[in-house]
């Protein structure tokens, strides 16, 4: 696993922003705000952006913001994504660019493999449960996690921390919203440099 974030090798799961549940959470405006600056970063770069919304009869929604930033929104039962097809979302790859029957075979093949992304950059509420679950199951099915703290959160700072510890525990590296954005971009000299830059001042 490389110790720095590839936007070429990575996609970014949100886990239940949800209409219902936001106003519970401890710092939801936040953590909200995170999360949007979060899709934003991830479609300037072109990273495949994932929501889940637990049972939406009751939960409602995810925010609309966020919701319209997302390629795909799983509707999911389970709190742990994975059991609900999450995996199989993020195994698929996007359609390489222009028709790959039209290239030499060594080419094609390299058009396919070049599309897997390891990578997850999560982030969702409740942490400790939610988010716990998914990225356990994620961690589960060999995929590199990357927990974004400050888009997650619980109702309870203490539940919030204690999925932190359970996280970085099994294997999770923990990041901020910030290292996320300056380790995508990689370099001042980044096309959309001052695009990222604004969606953190």
């Amino acid at each position: 696993m490389s110790m720095l974030l590839s936007a070429q090798e990575s996609q970014l799961v949100l886990v239940d922003y949800q209409t219902k549940l936001m106003p519970v959470i401890h710092e939801g405006q936040k953590v909200l705000a995170n999360a949007v600056r979060l899709a934003k970063i991830a479609k300037l770069l072109q990273l495949p952006i994932i929501a889940t919304e637990q049972n939406p009869d009751k939960l409602g929604p995810n925010d609309a913001e966020l919701k319209s930033l997302c390629q795909k929104t799983l509707s999911k039962m389970h709190f742990g994504a994975c059991e609900d097809g999450l995996v199989e979302i993020l195994r698929k790859p996007s359609k390489p660019m222009g028709n790959a029957r039209s290239l030499p075979k060594h080419l094609a093949r390299k058009q396919e493999g070049a599309e897997e992304r390891n990578t997850i950059l999560i982030a969702g509420c409740e942490a400790h449960v939610c988010l716990l679950q998914t990225a356990l199951g994620l961690l589960d099915e060999e995929f590199d996690v990357w927990v974004v703290t400050d888009a997650c959160s619980s109702r309870t700072e203490a539940n919030r921390d204690a999925a932190f510890d359970r996280l970085a525990g099994n294997g999770a590296e923990l990041v901020t919203t910030e290292m996320v954005v300056f380790e995508l971009l990689q370099s001042c000299e980044h096309p959309h440099f001052k695009e990222g830059l604004a969606l953190i001042k």
